[in-house]
Parts: C-alpha cells; structure tokens; sequence
C-alpha cells in the first residue's frame, strides 16, 4: 500500500486499510487488532453481529459491505459505523430511521455498478446523481462517497480504467456541491491500482488472512 501511495505521489496515511474478515473467526479479528488494525469488515450479518458481542472489549470500527436486506436493516443501522454498498434509497431511509438518537451518523457510501455484470448489485452512473442528492438530505446519514467492485481485472490497465471511472463520478458529484471525502475501492488482487486512482479505503481479505474458511 505503502508502494502504491508513493507512487501515484500520495501519502499512505491517505488510505485505510479496511481488513475483510468475513468468515474469519473471531480470534483472527482479535489477533489483526492486536497488530494494529482498527477497521474490519463483514458482510453476512449473522457472522458479524456474533464476533461484534465477541470484541465489544475493544475499540474497533465496523464497517457493513454486504448487500443490504430491507428485513435486516435495523440490526445495521444499531451496531456498524459504516455501511459500503447502499445502492437504493429505500435501503437509506431505512437505515437513517433506524439509527439510534444518542449514535453519531451512520457513515454510508453508495455503490455504483461499473460494467454490466447480471446480479451484481450498484445504482447505474445515470441514476447516482438523483440518489446521491437523496440520501444526503436523509437525518441520521453522512454521505460520505462512492464504493464499486468492479468487473475482475488481471491487466492493471483496465483496473485503472474501471477505478478511474469512479472517480470521475465521484469528482463530478463534488463539483456539484457533493461534498464527499471517501471512494471505497480496491481489494486484494487490485488494491494497488484502486490507490493509483485516488482510493481512500482499500478492503482487503484474502491478501491479509488468506483463503476464507467455512
């Protein structure tokens, strides 16, 4: 990561390193916060509500990637600070009626489908700006920008295209008065081009615990 910053002229502390641990146990939680990571995230609610009661002993930030079930949003909005992959608005309403009073905002980035890939979830790019508009105006929200899982790349090439694609709708919602400050991009086998093109969070698992178990 380090590498990567240095070379698109960016400091590493630019970028976070969101640690992927779905269907990791929580001991691997616990031992990649013993090293120093502090940002986790999961995407099976059960699994992750379980290793939240698990690590309520230490002070880490949980974030929600996975797709969003309207009959699961409530148990979201209550115990994650981050959720990645809002890509509709009644997904957002709900999760802004949920949020509990005494909680500072749910932090929510939206994610943009790139490429025409059949059941990959996303709001389209010609739809992103009425959504954006949206769901800044919900309460209990804090927009703070965009996340996608592009279609996989092996040339680092169409990576930067892809990951450059969504930066340049995240740059054309700021000069509209957006406001954002997050692009949520990049995992373990394109993390490296996802910085090249402006990246402020890399989610990264298998590079980090390897294969998934389970």
């Amino acid at each position: 990561m380090a590498g990567a910053a240095a070379r698109a002229g960016r400091s590493a502390q630019s970028v976070t390193l969101l640690g992927i641990t779905k269907a990791q146990p929580a001991e691997v939680v616990r031992a990649a916060a013993d090293l120093g990571l502090g940002d986790f995230g999961e995407s099976y609610l059960q699994e992750a509500l379980e290793k939240l009661d698990a690590l309520q002993d230490r002070p880490l930030t949980w974030h929600f990637v996975g797709r969003i079930q309207a009959n699961k949003s409530r148990p979201i909005a209550e115990r994650f600070a981050w959720v990645h992959a809002v890509d509709r608005l009644r997904i957002a309403a709900r999760l802004s009626e949920q949020r509990p009073h005494y909680a500072p905002l749910l932090n929510v980035c939206l994610q943009v489908r790139l490429g025409d890939e059949a059941g990959k979830g996303g709001v389209a790019a010609e739809e992103l700006p009425e959504l954006a508009r949206a769901v800044a105006q919900l309460p209990r929200l804090r927009l703070r920008g965009l996340m996608c899982i592009p279609p996989e790349e092996t040339e680092a090439a169409r990576q930067h295209a892809w990951f450059r694609e969504l930066r340049r709708l995240y740059e054309t919602l700021n000069a509209g008065g957006a406001a954002l400050d997050t692009l949520s991009m990049g995992m373990s086998g394109d993390f490296e081009a996802a910085i090249g093109e402006g990246a402020t969070i890399v989610r990264v698992g298998t590079a980090l615990f390897g294969p998934r178990g389970g």
